[in-house]
């Protein structure tokens, strides 16, 4: 009876393995975003900066008992621009929204507040060490925080009206839940 190698078989397998992993990776919900660790777990709460004129976001307020969202922006991103309006609208149905301005310029920061608005109940600056501890890739990321101040959602990319109906909503809900 002839012996079949272990070595015809490895070949196969692996690539049976690696097709199950790009599929899987393919049929996530966004295959474009990065999961977070941070999903579940409490928020940093590394110090800010602040924004001269705006009032300074402390994270402490992260755990005041309260869902609120924590939304990474800066001037120079257009994106952020495009989901601003968005914001504007869920401050005006009360939801709490703390920004952190990234990586910006502070009268450029202050510059797209007099003209698009001021969503953020309080407002910190970033250099980059605060966004590394939230594992921000890059702007606009926003964050679902329920009121212990643990993280429940993270949305990489711009806020749109779709994202709102289809994972901020459900979201805000199942941190109002806990």
């Amino acid at each position: 009876m002839a012996r079949i190698s272990p070595l015809i078989i490895l070949p196969p397998a692996i690539f049976a393995a690696l097709a199950g992993l790009f599929a899987a990776g393919m049929l996530r919900e966004n295959p474009d975003e990065l999961p977070s660790a941070l999903i579940g777990r409490k928020a940093p709460l590394t110090e800010t900066g602040t924004l001269p004129g705006r009032a300074p976001f402390d994270p402490a307020m992260l755990a005041d008992g309260e869902v609120k969202l924590v939304n990474f922006w800066a001037s120079w991103c257009a994106p952020c621009r495009v989901e601003h309006p968005n914001f504007e609208a869920l401050a005006e149905e009360g939801l709490t929204i703390y920004g952190i301005n990234y990586k910006d310029n502070p009268d450029n920061a202050e510059d797209f507040l007099v003209e698009l608005g001021d969503p953020y109940t309080a407002i910190g600056t970033d250099d980059g060490r605060v966004a590394r501890d939230w594992g921000v890739y890059g702007v606009p990321e926003t964050f679902v925080v329920d009121g212990e101040g643990r993280i429940v959602e993270r949305m990489a990319g711009p806020v749109t009206q779709r994202s709102i109906a289809a994972r901020l909503r459900p979201a805000l809900k199942e941190a109002s839940s806990r």
